[in-house]
């Protein structure tokens, strides 16, 4: 295969067509998928269908402060495809998963066992008095919640635990906000709504054609 190279994104790799991060529970797969070998170095395939973090960094997502020590505040954490992607980022820090749902949370949960740095926290995201004093601090807060008032409940985490680092990734889902209206409206009255709640919104990425009506924003927490 191609040989790896890093991608401008700390622990972040490609081979020039794909992204990948290095196994941090090597021999293992997630979600099914692939494992590769180069330089004696286990990778795992990143799948920008399963994960819209890496469609982010795909479609040119420029920041995203993951550092090898990061602590991470993952709200909507399902049964860790992503998460687990940023726990070998963060090889060195601590990601808390945060999920409501009780079925992938007990996916989630067998995965965690498995990872030293990832810690499954069973809560209602828009609660986040419920789980502050367990995490106690982030560097990054990244929210992927199907919520029609997910804009809301990610301000209030921000405020709840500000990050460290300033920075946070909302993935917006149109569709969740209001089914029957233009995605383009939703994400523009998205961003009017967080700059009126204090942030300062620094990029937006379409996500698009790897998740259809989602879009990544990046911003300065308040």
């Amino acid at each position: 295969m191609a040989e790896m190279r890093e991608t401008g994104h700390g622990g972040v790799f490609t081979d020039g067509q794909h992204l990948f991060t290095v196994n941090g529970n090597p021999g293992r797969r997630v979600y099914g998928e692939e494992l590769v070998r180069s330089g004696g170095v286990e990778f795992r395939a990143w799948d920008p269908r399963r994960s819209k973090l890496a469609a982010a960094i795909l479609n040119g997502l420029e920041e995203f402060p993951l550092r090898e020590t990061s602590r991470v505040l993952y709200l909507g954490a399902a049964s860790g495809t992503t998460a687990s992607h940023v726990a070998d980022i963060a090889k060195d820090g601590q990601i808390f998963c945060v999920e409501v749902a009780p079925r992938p949370f007990r996916d989630l949960v067998a995965l965690c066992e498995r990872r030293r740095n990832m810690h499954p926290i069973l809560a209602d995201a828009g609660i986040p008095a419920s789980y502050a004093p367990v995490v106690q601090s982030a560097d990054v807060v990244y929210q992927d919640i199907a919520q029609r008032d997910q804009v809301e409940i990610f301000v209030k985490n921000l405020e709840a635990l500000p990050p460290t680092t300033g920075k946070a990734l909302l993935v917006v889902k149109a569709r969740s906000i209001d089914v029957g209206a233009n995605p383009a409206k939703i994400f523009a009255k998205v961003e009017a709504r967080l700059v009126e709640l204090g942030c300062t919104v620094e990029q937006r990425v379409d996500l698009a054609p790897h998740e259809k009506d989602h879009e990544a924003v990046l911003v300065a927490a308040p």
